[in-house]
């Protein structure tokens, strides 16, 4: 699971997460967009050993390492993931699918041939090429299994696993969605249904997220689309804010497409075809022209970790808007509605327990300061509905609790209290629980 909050550009929601230039790497001046120079600055006989040397690379192995000219204008270090022959075009003229090195993998993206720097090409070929035939070779059971990963980070996988699923998922197949009123540049592979396979942007109707190929397919849903919000009830209403309850087995079709567009943006986040196990809570904004969707999280009906929340994601062009840090507290006070303590699917990314961490570190250390440490652990979680375990590994971090004589003691410094606060940063966005209306799953049935 996990909500990766970033900074985006407002104009299209794409992510602001323009890599950093490799330190002191300057192209030579004698190169320019992968070809010689003039001849001018060296003998006839030079500049065709140059041109030779250079043939003779192309086309580039794929795992050979390379600089490449970024949408900045500098060079960074890239590995070539994928290639692909230009339809219009010579022997050696292919686009390249190249990861950042040193970055994330949602920056990831085809690059034409004067975008890299021959010079620089690194021969060593990374040591899994060998193994990707193999790799390819994967079972539909093997590709089931990698889609149904239950993480947003890498700590539930095996070595194998993880190269299966980075094999599987390497190349971004959508590079951009329109929902709504943006253009959004997507982050990761989702497995589309094979009929979108020649699709590089697919348009969602931002109320049933119904998706299709053409502008002008969207335009005639559109015309017809009765919905103005997300099906389902809506359980709260504060100013603007909206949120609805989406029944996955009620609304099957909804679900699926949800998880489709939410897997665009989550690494490894699980994707469930059988979504009738699952809750959707759907954060919208809503305006004169209907509720338009900022967020979600999902949580199982029945969970017997206690399991208050299993993905969560806030999309691109909402970040940096407190909004996932809404969506944390709200699904804690599910949780108090419903009775009981709640925590996270586990295991957690580390943007998403950093996340979490924030959160608890706040809500506790509030209670903390007003009860002046004379609180046992206990009692914050039945204040809060934090698990026990979370509580006790979140103080512990902060060095805030102490084992004396057999037993947990909260050591409590308001000047230390202070300090924590300060370093965990606002809270965001308030749940104002009065216009929370709300009856637990289990009590509907």
């Amino acid at each position: 699971m996990g909500s990766v909050e970033t900074p985006t550009n407002p104009e299209n929601g794409s992510a602001n997460l323009a890599p950093a230039a490799v330190d002191g790497y300057q192209k030579p001046h004698s190169v320019v967009d992968g070809m010689p120079p003039p001849a001018a600055e060296m003998t006839q006989m030079e500049s065709d050993s140059l041109k030779k040397r250079r043939v003779s690379m192309l086309p580039l192995e794929v795992g050979t390492r390379v600089m490449c000219r970024w949408r900045d204008g500098k060079y960074h270090q890239v590995k070539v993931i994928e290639r692909r022959k230009m339809q219009c075009g010579g022997p050696n003229d292919y686009e390249y699918y190249v990861h950042y090195t040193e970055f994330n993998r949602r920056l990831d993206e085809w690059v034409k041939l004067e975008q890299l720097d021959l010079d620089s090409v690194e021969t060593v070929i990374d040591e899994k090429v060998e193994d990707k035939v193999t790799s390819l070779k994967m079972t539909r059971h093997q590709k089931r299994k990698i889609d149904e990963t239950h993480v947003e980070g890498h700590e539930e996988l095996d070595a194998a696993s993880l190269r299966e699923h980075e094999e599987f998922t390497k190349v971004k197949n959508i590079a951009t969605i329109e929902l709504g009123r943006y253009e959004i540049e997507t982050w990761y592979f989702s497995p589309f249904p094979p009929e979108y396979n020649d699709s590089v942007k697919l348009y969602f109707c931002e109320f049933c997220l119904n998706f299709m190929k053409r502008k002008e397919q969207l335009q005639r849903h559109m015309r017809k689309c009765d919905l103005k919000h997300p099906p389902g009830d809506e359980i709260y209403r504060s100013g603007t804010l909206s949120m609805f309850e989406v029944d996955g087995k009620k609304n099957k079709v909804y679900g699926q497409n949800l998880c489709y567009l939410a897997k665009l943006f989550l690494d490894h986040k699980t994707l469930y075809y059988d979504v009738d196990l699952f809750l959707f809570y759907v954060l919208c904004e809503c305006d004169d022209r209907g509720c338009h969707m900022v967020g979600y999280f999902s949580k199982e009906k029945h969970s017997e970790e206690s399991y208050n929340l299993a993905c969560i994601l806030t999309l691109p062009p909402y970040q940096r808007k407190g909004y996932g840090k809404f969506l944390i507290a709200f699904s804690y006070e599910l949780s108090k509605k419903e009775g009981k303590v709640g925590t996270p699917e586990r295991p957690l990314s580390d943007l998403g327990l950093l996340s979490y961490r924030g959160y608890w570190t706040r809500v506790l250390l509030d209670i903390l300061k007003k009860h002046k440490g004379n609180i046992s652990i206990k009692e914050l979680s039945d204040m809060t509905a934090i698990k026990a375990e979370d509580i006790l590994t979140t103080l512990q971090s902060l060095e805030l609790i102490q084992y004396r004589k057999g037993q947990h003691v909260i050591c409590a410094d308001p000047k230390v209290l202070d300090r924590h606060l300060k370093a965990a940063g606002r809270g965001g966005l308030e749940v104002d629980v009065s216009k929370l209306i709300w009856t637990p799953y289990k009590e509907q049935g």
